[in-house]
């Protein structure tokens, strides 16, 4: 009887694997195609210093939905409008969570960013909430459209005195300045620096050290063994940065809370940091102090990098073709008026404008493969399976250079928006730089604003020649990394029309 209850269990459990074996061979066999691993490394050593053109030539060959191996990571890319509106909406809930880096762990980012919170849960609901209907609300934005006015006009006195002296204009640098400004000016009412100022490099290195430690390529996330060892010194260097950060954002914060208080009846900022003080201390949400300056951290760090990189690349390519940057000026000249300041309500009367961003965002999209995402669950998508666990890339740029999609896509085209109805706010999935479905980027409303803003300040009342010495430079080479800048730095001369 014993040896007969043996067999049966024997059997059983051999049936079982049997089965499992099975499946596990069905689920391999429908998993996306891609070139053949090494071992251990997988794929890594294919990708060079620029992956998203690089995968961009392997989606020609294997396909839209295409997977790779990154070490012990398994990953889908996608490289088409059609796989992309399903993973991002007809399956979103299925790869709505994030494969969140070593480094985004500093300081406890990870679980205080609405950027990495997994949707299901309360805190990301709200936050999100607030994001939409308070902060980036159309009210909200045109309440606090006069302090942007202000820096950019502090932009334009800074170069017409560039004009005055023939001095060459640091597009990153001035876009940069601009842009922190811009994004302080909202988020706080005050300005973090100026031209020629000595706390802009004090800012620039712990903003760019913040994006570049995100971006930058980490063993410990292809190689979980090496986390504790920290073999690239990643999350020491994430601690440093992040918590210099946090730490001014949290001095803004108790100055502000502490105003409040010895000032009650004092007129109220219209800045942003205002409006998450009133939700904190109101009923409706539960939000903490640390939910306000790591959801500040993330609109600063990500507003100022793809911002600063975005309006260098629009000057770059407005530069490089003359024709293209006369025509803007034309149109704002007709319908601002020259010598005239530009207002954000002009932008919906500025179709070439919009044009032009448009362009450059399908072009030079600031962050080329989006923010990784996971899958929650096993899910088919297009006849594939892409299993729980995977990380999820989204090669907007892949896409944006299709000829498929587009006519001349290699060619800096704006006119090719001008009789489209497409828009980069999450519904025409041919064109989402700023992502789409629930993980679209929730400071699109002010990027939006700060890129037309500043693209029309500089080019209303100036005309742009590159600076000699970089008239033989390699103008697209890009330079991987959280957002793709440029590898030269543009250097222009302005002068008067």
């Amino acid at each position: 009887m014993d040896n007969y209850a043996i067999f049966i269990a024997l059997f059983i459990v051999s049936w079982t694997c049997f089965l499992w074996i099975r499946s596990r061979g069905r689920k391999l066999a429908k998993l996306p195609p891609g070139p053949r691993p090494l071992p251990i490394v997988g794929n890594m050593l294919q990708l060079g210093n620029k992956p998203h053109q690089t995968f961009a030539q392997l989606s020609k060959k294997y396909g839209p939905l295409m997977s790779i191996h990154l070490g012990s990571v398994y990953t889908v890319i996608v490289s088409s409008p059609e796989m992309a509106k399903e993973v991002m909406l007809k399956f979103g809930g299925s790869f709505s969570s994030r494969h969140i880096a070593q480094a985004v762990h500093a300081c406890d980012h990870d679980k205080i960013s609405m950027g990495f919170l997994p949707v299901a849960t309360t805190k990301w609901r709200d936050m999100r909430k607030i994001c939409k209907e308070q902060m980036f609300a159309n009210h909200s934005m045109e309440g606090s459209q006069g302090l942007r006015q202000e820096k950019l006009q502090q932009l334009l006195d800074y170069v017409q005195k560039c004009s005055e002296t023939g001095k060459a204009v640091d597009i990153r640098e001035a876009g940069f300045i601009t842009t922190l400004n811009l994004m302080s000016a909202t988020l706080f009412s005050f300005q973090a620096t100026g031209f020629e100022s000595k706390t802009t490099q004090e800012f620039k290195e712990i903003i760019e050290g913040v994006a570049t430690i995100v971006g930058v390529p980490n063993f410990a996330d292809y190689f979980p063994i090496l986390k504790p060892f920290d073999p690239q010194g990643v999350m020491r260097r994430a601690e440093s940065y992040f918590g210099q950060l946090l730490d001014k954002i949290d001095s803004y914060l108790v100055e502000r809370l502490e105003s409040r208080k010895t000032n009650p009846n004092a007129p109220k900022k219209t800045d942003l940091l205002e409006t998450l003080i009133d939700i904190s201390q109101g009923s409706e949400y539960q939000i903490t102090n640390d939910d306000i300056k790591h959801l500040l951290l993330d609109l600063f760090v990500g507003g100022s990098e793809t911002n600063t990189t975005s309006i260098e690349w629009i000057m770059s390519e407005l530069l490089l073709n003359p024709d293209k940057q006369a025509k803007l000026r034309e149109e704002l000249k007709s319908v601002v008026g020259e010598g005239k300041e530009v207002r954000e309500s002009d932008v919906a009367r500025l179709p070439y404008l919009q044009a032009v961003i448009k362009e450059v965002m399908r072009y030079h999209p600031p962050g080329p493969l989006l923010l990784p995402r996971a899958a929650v669950t096993d899910q088919e998508v297009g006849g594939y399976l892409i299993p729980k666990g995977a990380q999820i890339l989204t090669n907007v740029w892949a896409m944006g250079r299709d000829p498929s999609i587009w006519e001349n896509p290699e060619s800096f085209e704006p006119e090719r928006f001008l009789d489209k109805r497409i828009d980069f706010k999450g519904q025409d999935f041919e064109l989402i730089p700023f992502g789409a479905g629930r993980r679209i980027c929730p400071g699109m409303p002010l990027a939006n604003r700060i890129l037309h803003m500043t693209t029309a300040t500089l080019i209303h009342n100036f005309n742009w020649k590159l600076q000699v010495e970089d008239g033989d430079a390699d103008h697209n080479a890009e330079l991987f990394g959280l957002a793709v800048r440029r590898a030269v730095p543009l250097r222009a001369i302005p002068f008067k029309c």
